[in-house]
């Protein structure tokens, strides 16, 4: 997509845009249980999660929310705006984990623009509904309102 000035982003409230599917690996989960330190048995041992009533080891609550990046990347049409120097994270308003995400599942990003507005010269406050699909579920893994600042 070609880029556009943020007043013309800021248009597009209410947009909402979607990723390609990312497989949620066990090494990928077993990598963040090594950096976070969080190495319950049902994020890296199979054998002891297949007991549980997840019938497997299942990926982290919050690597599911990092996954916001990655899947942010991986949407088509996202706009690129004309003199974006970067984009910081701000904070979340809310953030609920519904559904486990199972080693090997592929999930996808639904990101919908609520709400850009200029709080200083150049500086944008972005407000995202962030939902995490799970392929072949009903229910997301997660919702999120995640808030950042662009700095054009």
């Amino acid at each position: 997509m070609a880029a556009i000035s943020i007043q013309d982003y800021a248009q597009q409230i209410g947009t909402e845009r979607v990723s390609d599917w990312v497989e949620v690996t066990q090494e990928m989960i077993n990598t963040f249980a090594d950096a976070t330190g969080d190495h319950q048995f049902i994020h890296v041992n199979p054998e002891m999660a297949k007991m549980t009533p997840f019938g497997g080891t299942i990926a982290h609550g919050f690597l599911t929310l990092s996954l916001m990046p990655l899947l942010s990347s991986k949407v088509a049409d996202q706009p690129q705006i004309e003199g974006l120097k970067m984009g910081i994270n701000y904070g979340g308003n809310k953030t609920r984990f519904i559904t486990p995400v199972p080693s090997g599942a592929r999930v996808r990003g639904r990101f919908k623009l609520l709400e850009l507005a200029e709080k200083k010269p150049n500086q944008w406050q972005q407000t995202t509904e962030f939902t995490v699909e799970i392929e072949g579920r009903d229910k997301p893994a997660l919702i999120a309102e995640w808030m950042s600042m662009l700095f054009v």
